[in-house]
């Protein structure tokens, strides 16, 4: 067989291994990343396969493309109503907090290693993101729904936190190379106009993706997750370009984004779920394949404490100090604080001293990644027995008996497009109907259609429509005829 027939049947051989293997995080309570990253390991080339890999800009590109969709399918699938309520806590979580936690990790970090403090606040960064996603997949495997505000605020940081690690570790590396370079003043004003020109451009190209996509009609669906990829990757390169934050960008755009009906909505969102899932999958093995586990010994002892550490000490005192004047409960505040899971982003932005030849960039990687199996394993599985024994559960509530009542035929209409319709050659979800106003059945012709947000509507069209309200039929239909 030929070199890229090989290199293709062991892709194939670990994407396919990945998702089976996935199957032990719903049986067993097994974080799925922890999965992905042990098959990596398992293949490179301390491992079965021996393939070995050492390109750690290779490992950062991938790192960086796959945090990039990633972070637009979680805000893609986040409600904002969910998360309004969560906001302020939220965005302070997701910065105070992270610098918080940061700082607690550099004092651990700076008794353990002979670093200096600015050294040892360089890991404390690069630990300092958070990965909910897997929180997630463990709690819905054991079937196990958190409290109406802890779910919210946990989606919330786990999206927004990331570029905060990002900006302080590439902040902190350039401080400690090229010292003269930057003051502390500079970087707060890079902070701000990085934040701000991701947040307002994220907003902007949000809130301008539904209206393309509902506007321009393509001929077939496979092109409109084309437009999406397209449109995201050009909203980071142009975010990077202006000096903003574009993972901040891309997240927000997500939010935003989902806050409007468009066409193919469902069919998309669920599309990026899966691309999620397949950049989760490439990163975790690529990241998997780039660790050398024979050296991970070395570092075991001063990982597990900086873990350890980590888990009691730094991230509490983060959440607390963050969320001092939240409305959340000392308890809840506590299982906040526990689902601290680290992940994917932590291993990427170690990759980061490599390439700029930093003195301890390999001690660094090794102990992060150590760092992230301790979380993993430790917090991951322990989740169920800690939001029982903090009594985080949701209790659920009681059935009640509802009056099935018969559809009444007097709330379904007809309606005939005429030539003068204005609504003729728009597609239902450019019409921005009422949640109770239905477009149930189209006659075409001698055709029955089935309708969705993308269907057009054409001349002659006879529409089977559901509305309760007379008066709310009436006012919309005059804005249907011209």
């Amino acid at each position: 067989m030929q070199a890229i027939e090989i290199y293709l049947l062991i892709t194939a051989f670990l994407l396919l291994l990945s998702v089976v293997a996935s199957k032990l995080s719903t049986k067993f309570g097994i974080p799925s990343l922890f999965i992905f990253l042990a098959l990596g390991m398992l293949a490179g080339s301390d491992g079965i396969l021996g393939i070995y890999f050492d390109n750690v800009e290779i490992a950062q590109n991938i790192g960086t493309l796959a945090l990039i969709f990633i972070l637009f399918g979680g805000g893609l699938d986040t409600t904002w109503k969910a998360i309004k309520p969560v906001l302020k806590d939220g965005i302070i979580l997701a910065t105070i907090g992270v610098f918080f936690t940061a700082f607690m990790v550099a004092i651990g970090v700076y008794y353990l290693f002979d670093f200096t403090f600015l050294e040892a606040l360089l890991l404390g960064a690069i630990i300092s993101s958070t990965d909910a996603a897997a929180v997630f997949a463990i709690l819905r495997a054991k079937g196990i729904a958190l409290k109406k505000r802890i779910t919210p605020l946990l989606e919330l940081e786990s999206g927004s936190n990331d570029p905060m690690a990002i900006f302080l570790t590439i902040a902190i590396l350039q401080i400690l190379l090229f010292p003269q370079e930057a003051t502390i003043s500079t970087w707060i004003f890079k902070f701000f106009l990085q934040f701000i020109i991701g947040a307002v451009l994220g907003y902007v190209f949000g809130i301008i993706l539904p209206q393309i996509l509902n506007k321009i009609h393509l001929n077939f669906y496979g092109l409109y997750p084309v437009f999406t990829i397209g449109w995201i990757l050009l909203l980071f390169a142009s975010c990077s370009i202006l000096g903003g934050n574009g993972f901040l960008a891309v997240y927000i755009a997500g939010i935003v984004a989902n806050t409007k009906e468009f066409v193919h909505k469902k069919n998309l969102v669920g599309f990026h779920d899966g691309l999620s899932w397949i950049m989760q999958i490439t990163v975790f093995l690529a990241l998997g394949l780039l660790v050398f586990p024979s050296q991970l010994p070395e570092v075991a002892f001063q990982g597990l404490a900086i873990a350890l550490w980590l888990m009691f000490i730094a991230r509490p005192v983060g959440v607390f100090l963050s969320m001092a004047f939240s409305k959340f409960k000392f308890k809840e505040k506590l299982f906040i604080s526990w689902v601290g899971l680290r992940g994917a982003v932590p291993i990427v932005l170690a990759t980061y001293p490599y390439l700029k030849d930093f003195e301890h960039s390999n001690l660094i990687f090794n102990t992060v990644f150590f760092i992230v199996l301790s979380s993993i394993l430790i917090q991951g599985t322990s989740l169920p027995f800690m939001a029982k024994i903090l009594k985080v559960e949701s209790i659920k509530a009681k059935k009640n008996n509802v009056l099935v009542s018969p559809l009444l035929l007097n709330t379904l209409k007809q309606f005939y497009i005429g030539k003068n319709s204005i609504v003729s050659g728009k597609s239902i979800v450019e019409l921005k109907l009422p949640q109770d106003f239905l477009i149930l059945l189209i006659k075409r012709e001698n055709d029955y259609i089935k309708p969705t947000g993308s269907t057009i509507l054409k001349e002659n069209d006879m529409l089977l429509i559901q509305c309760n309200s007379e008066k709310r039929y009436k006012r919309i239909l005059k804005n249907f005829i011209q």
